[in-house]
């Protein structure tokens, strides 16, 4: 290989950049570009084609796994994750052959994480790489996330999913209630809602999502609406096209 042509994703600019000015320093690597979204990652991977993609976990838009599902994993190239994820998924990478660089990162653990890469994209056939992402997919389909990650300034603040109350929407971020605190997310509701465990928690607003082991009491409003009361005292109000899944509650 002459030179590894390569494409960064993220969506913090000083992220992209930090990457940007720590990949100058390295012969052989040439920079196809830069994407800020997942959407915008996957019309540059299938467009362009890359030799690698540095691959942030977490964007508003969708999550990197979410990515690597939308170009399908017999056409995804191989991957160097950008991440702040628990244990879990990081042994996950690491079985799978995928590597990862965790937030914030120096240049050493970058160069060593592109040096692996080329490594394995020189002794791997594309068979092999798209079985160890898909893989990896079904690892992660397999087991629904203890913590979520929540962005807060400069650190990340990893908040238990037990501990969380309700959900609600706010524009392209979700308000985690969770006690006497709240955490803003940036994350959409359709995306945190495939997210977490359906037996765990149900979609009964357009803009809310509950934790079923929170509700104290249902009450029949009108219209196929319902008050969800919870112990905490907060009562919520379902939408009318999700009376399915407070009946199907209900019955369970």
């Amino acid at each position: 290989m002459n030179s590894l042509r390569l494409l960064i994703v993220d969506d913090e600019p000083l992220i992209r950049k930090a990457i940007r000015t720590a990949l100058s320093t390295i012969q052989g690597i040439d920079i196809l570009g830069e994407c800020g979204s997942g959407s915008e990652a996957i019309e540059a991977i299938t467009a362009k084609r890359p030799d690698l993609v540095l691959l942030d976990i977490q964007m508003p838009d969708c999550s990197g796994l979410e990515v690597i599902r939308r170009v399908g994993s017999e056409r995804m190239p191989p991957v160097i994750f950008i991440t702040a994820y628990d244990e879990y998924a990081i042994k996950a990478f690491e079985l799978n052959a995928v590597d990862y660089i965790l937030k914030p990162f120096d240049d050493a653990r970058l160069r060593e994480s592109l040096e692996r890469a080329m490594q394995r994209i020189s002794a791997n056939t594309n068979a092999v790489i798209a079985q160890r992402l898909e893989l990896l997919l079904q690892a992660h389909s397999r087991k629904w996330p203890e913590r979520l990650v929540v962005r807060n300034g400069e650190r990340m603040d990893l908040v238990s999913v037990e501990t969380i109350d309700w959900i609600e929407s706010a524009n392209n971020y979700v308000e985690l209630h969770c006690g006497a605190k709240q955490y803003l997310m940036a994350e959409t509701m359709a995306n945190l809602e495939a997210k977490l465990d359906p037996e765990k928690f149900i979609r009964i607003h357009r803009g809310r999502i509950v934790n079923t082991t929170r509700i104290s009491a249902i009450h029949p409003v009108m219209s196929s609406t319902y008050a969800i009361e919870l112990r905490n005292g907060i009562r919520l109000t379902s939408g009318r096209q999700y009376k399915d899944a407070v009946q199907q509650l209900l019955r369970s």
